[in-house]
């Protein structure tokens, strides 16, 4: 079993302002084969912790650590994490003119694995992919992102993640700008790779409809850069009917 361990963690940003804190301390132990939901009002800290995770350059780590089976993740490069197994399904995917979806998978499988797929297994792997997700075979000649819907964009970030099988996936706010059908597909998606890999996933997510279908085993409300609350799925049931005002007076 593999574990994702993150303790102590404290995270800056700089602004015209100066340096800002965001993370003030987090403790989180992922191991594989689990659901971790981490929730909480906007400006809480969640999205800071996903890029923390992939080493987004724009976040400074003054504190604590990140190691994955005992290997120090702070230490890696961003390539160096996707090869260990980390996956990040971004808010925001972006569009890289110029390259097809096909050819940007088939480079990102190579660079993960450090060879290339065989090319009639590959084909095979991106169709039946593409076809549990509901995606026509014509979407793997499109450019990545270019022109697509919010629900094409995030089919895609799940279709990646089947296709390079990690042993991590951090999925920040997957289920936004999504409809009913789109998010279902997607769900569907996460927890049939869930079922054939053992994947450690982290779902970060504002609302508790995504989690009617990919079922959290802990959930973690994450307010002003700490974790505030901790428990299972009743958790996030009680936000849904309370929100996060309480933490917010309360001054967590």
């Amino acid at each position: 079993m593999s574990v994702l361990d993150i303790k102590d963690l404290r995270v800056s940003i700089e602004t015209e302002q100066g340096k800002k804190e965001i993370l003030r301390g987090v403790d989180l132990s992922i191991s594989s084969d689990e659901i971790h939901a981490v929730m909480g009002p906007n400006g809480s800290g969640k999205s800071t912790l996903a890029y923390t995770i992939a080493g987004h350059p724009r976040y400074t780590v003054d504190g604590g650590s990140i190691t994955l089976d005992g290997e120090d993740v702070l230490a890696m490069s961003v390539d160096e994490r996707a090869r260990a197994g980390l996956f990040l399904a971004m808010q925001y995917p972006v569009e890289i003119p110029g390259v097809t979806v096909s050819n940007f998978l088939r480079t990102a499988k190579t660079a993960v694995s450090g060879e290339a797929p065989r090319v009639r297994e590959w084909i095979g792997d991106v169709r039946k992919a593409m076809e549990s997700l509901r995606m026509d075979s014509s979407f793997g000649e499109r450019n990545v992102n270019e022109g697509f819907s919010g629900g094409e964009k995030k089919r895609h970030e799940i279709l990646q993640m089947e296709l390079l099988r990690p042993r991590f996936a951090v999925l920040d706010e997957t289920d936004s700008g999504l409809d009913v059908d789109a998010l279902r597909i997607v769900s569907e998606g996460v927890n049939r790779i869930k079922a054939e890999t053992g994947l450690g996933v982290l779902l970060i997510t504002h609302y508790t409809r995504i989690l009617r279908y990919i079922k959290p085993d802990h959930v973690h409300v994450f307010v002003n850069g700490r974790i505030a609350e901790q428990g299972g799925h009743e958790l996030a049931d009680r936000l849904e009917e309370e929100g996060y005002d309480r933490y917010l007076k309360a001054g967590v």
